[in-house]
């Protein structure tokens, strides 16, 4: 399988303490060496950096663990390939246009009989069951919003039942966001922790690298962090159930 990464915040925020643990379990820590992708949205605009190389042993890897780049909403992916080969066409995440809007996605799981999946405009470039299952996701939201949904919650809550049906199929853990609002959906492992004042200190699980946001945060900051599994060792983190679904904006939890 495959971990996933995600942020959303009510400032522009760097993930390179987040960064630095997730990429440990590309190839170090973890088995998933089968590479290992990032995606920031800076306004409307999506800045995606990606390896078929497992990320604990790559270079790019190493300067986005390194490099500040400032978010509000980060999806992050790192992979043990088991539909596709490994290739840079196949790694996670990935983006499409949608109502004049990018959206990205990454997905954690395998999926049985995903070529049935009925696809629309959107069509795959690569050959993985979770690269299907994304364009099954947004031609469903295009047929269904042809001129885009009238509220948000709408939307998500069509997009809540549509991730039912695709754990149907097997696991299927996802990040979706449009830059704005960051969709998680949990079938199988998925936590998240919220940081706000008054920040402490945080140890990474699988690195000896150890962060006081106390120094890095103004008392208005809120930021969360969704990963696969907790990436701190000194903190409590949310451990979300099975097909249960959270909606972040801003770094607060929304409802759906």
């Amino acid at each position: 399988m495959c971990e996933l990464l995600g942020m959303s915040a009510n400032v522009p925020t760097d993930i390179c303490f987040s960064f630095k643990g997730l990429k440990e379990r590309g190839g170090n820590t973890g088995p998933h060496k089968d590479g290992w992708g990032i995606a920031f949205y800076q306004g409307k605009g999506v800045s995606t950096f990606k390896d078929a190389q497992a990320s604990h042993q790559s270079e790019v890897a190493r300067l986005v663990s390194d490099y500040p780049i400032k978010s509000n909403v980060v999806v992050g992916h790192v992979r043990q390939a088991n539909r596709g080969r490994v290739a840079l066409e196949n790694t996670h995440p990935f983006t499409r246009e949608l109502w004049g809007r990018y959206w990205t996605y990454a997905h954690n799981g395998q999926l049985k009989d995903y070529k049935t999946l009925p696809l629309g405009r959107f069509k795959p470039v690569g050959t993985t069951d979770s690269e299907q299952a994304f364009c099954y996701l947004l031609s469903a939201l295009a047929d269904k919003y042809p001129n885009g949904p009238k509220s948000k919650k709408q939307l998500f809550r069509y997009l809540l039942k549509l991730s039912h049906g695709l754990r149907q199929l097997g696991v299927f853990n996802l990040l979706l966001s449009d830059g704005d609002y960051l969709f998680c959906y949990c079938s199988t492992k998925l936590h998240w922790i919220t940081r706000r004042a008054p920040f402490g200190k945080a140890c990474l699980s699988d690195v000896d690298v150890d962060i006081d946001f106390s120094r890095e945060t103004t008392p208005n900051d809120v930021v969360t962090i969704v990963a696969t599994l907790p990436l701190t060792s000194n903190e409590s983190w949310q451990a979300m159930t099975l097909g249960q679904a959270c909606l972040f904006k801003a770094g607060e939890l929304m409802p759906l």
